[in-house]
């Protein structure tokens, strides 16, 4: 039994449907991620992708499907409560509170902590301008250094799984690079991360394995290491690839070795 359990991913998602009204936003979603990797979900805007992590951290509740945490149903958990499991969102724009310090929104983060490494001490030790700028409030920040705190906000409540959406939007290329930088630090540090993007460079740079959202389905997946620039924009676009159709579901890896970055969505030129 303990071998079993260790064997299990720390987040899976089953077969997952979420409606908001009438529109079907994912359709039969389902990944698994083990505990300290670091996995990628792409696709273009409407793919679904912010559905999927809002889901995950229960601000949608799904038409079907289930979401487990270490082998438990966390499906029907509140947010706050799923927090307190360890699951913490970083959400698309940031969202925090402007009139507040930038201390001060670390602070909500950890109001609804687990109990574990990432005090107030070790974000600034993280991110070593946030000391001497602690008592700014959040609206004179920087787009890259809200992004920062975003992060922040959500270590402080000491997460297992650390959900981060659309970490580059709207951010200078050197800024996104920057935070970009941090993810394998915190990898290393046992956050298992499942992050958002529409640049498919900077996925593929950091993730152990890639997932491609369309229309609300997977239709590619595997490590980026084993995928070809022609089935990642295949899967991204829904387009033809070599005369085959890009069905839901995993598309075989190609042998021809990684997918050059120049060719790929949102690739810098």
């Amino acid at each position: 039994m303990t071998a079993v359990h260790a064997a299990s991913p720390l987040l899976e998602v089953r077969d997952l449907s979420v409606h908001h009204g009438q529109l079907q936003a994912l359709r039969n979603v389902s990944l698994q991620l083990p505990a300290g990797a670091t996995h990628a979900m792409i696709g273009a805007n409407g793919a679904g992708k912010s559905t999927l992590l809002r889901t995950i951290a229960g601000l949608h509740q799904p038409s079907t499907g289930s979401v487990l945490l270490d082998g438990e149903d966390v499906t029907r958990l509140r947010p706050e409560r799923r927090v307190r499991a360890g699951i913490a969102l970083v959400p698309e724009g940031r969202r925090l509170f402007p009139s507040l310090t930038l201390e001060e929104n670390l602070l909500v983060g950890s109001s609804s902590a687990r109990k574990g490494p990432w005090t107030t001490e070790r974000i600034y030790e993280l991110f070593g301008w946030m000391r001497d700028r602690r008592g700014q409030r959040a609206a004179q920040l920087s787009g890259g250094e809200q992004q920062a705190v975003a992060i922040g906000r959500a270590l402080a409540a000491n997460p297992r799984v650390l959900l981060l959406d659309e970490l580059s939007l709207g951010l200078a290329p050197v800024v996104v690079r920057r935070i970009y930088g941090l993810l394998p630090e915190l990898a290393a540090a046992g956050v298992t991360i499942l992050l958002v993007e529409q640049d498919v460079s900077q996925a593929l740079a950091v993730a152990a394995e890639v997932h491609c959202l369309l229309e609300g389905r997977i239709t590619l997946a595997g490590p980026p290491a084993a995928l070809t620039a022609e089935q990642i924009e295949a899967a991204y676009f829904g387009v033809a690839a070599s005369g085959n159709d890009t069905s839901p579901g995993p598309v075989p890896a190609s042998p021809s070795g990684p997918a050059p970055v120049d060719q790929l969505p949102g690739a810098s030129t």
